[in-house]
């Protein structure tokens, strides 16, 4: 996909046209975090990544980023298991983060958990099994918490993902 990229005043600007969730001005490099960030201070993903979300060179290819704007609950599922089964778990977290930092804070284990289940996928992914396992456990436990309020789970088999977050088997 042809991205457009033009420096200006020190900002890197990414546009693609079309794209609704342009992220504007990006800073080059923050020089006190080293992290790319808006002009209002947010940090947004201008440096490409490979499909396990590692970070690339600038100017090298990556994988498509994701949008960093929060989908609907069901189109961020739809898109989360998407882009797992596509072998983008880290890209399947930054879709889930981006809802539960919209979201309300009721549904925040929910929504974290299953982020913390494609950061495990990730970890094992990368060859980091203890890693891995450290955050299948944490994602049971949010998980596990969200099911005891017996809120809806948008029609997630939640039991399901729970156990197989237990078994550091991953997937949703």
């Amino acid at each position: 996909m042809d991205r457009r990229h033009q420096v200006d005043e020190g900002r890197l600007w990414m546009v693609q046209p079309g794209d609704p969730w342009e992220a504007g001005p990006v800073t080059a490099r923050d020089r006190d975090t080293g992290r790319d960030r808006d002009t209002s201070g947010r940090a947004r993903q201008a440096r490409p990544r490979d499909a396990l979300g590692r970070p690339l060179p600038y100017g090298a290819q990556g994988v498509e980023p994701v949008s960093e704007e929060p989908l609907p609950p069901q189109e961020t599922l739809t898109a989360a298991r998407d882009l797992v089964g596509a072998g983008r778990p880290f890209a399947a977290h930054e879709v889930l983060e981006a809802r539960w930092k919209a979201g309300p804070a009721e549904e925040r284990d929910l929504w974290q958990g299953l982020a913390q289940v494609c950061v495990a996928i990730t970890h094992a992914a990368r060859g980091n099994q203890a890693g891995a396992d450290r955050l299948f456990d944490r994602a049971a436990g949010r998980l596990s918490a969200f099911a005891a309020t017996g809120r809806e789970a948008y029609g997630l088999d939640l039991p399901g993902v729970i156990e197989r977050a237990r078994s550091h088997t991953g997937g949703f």
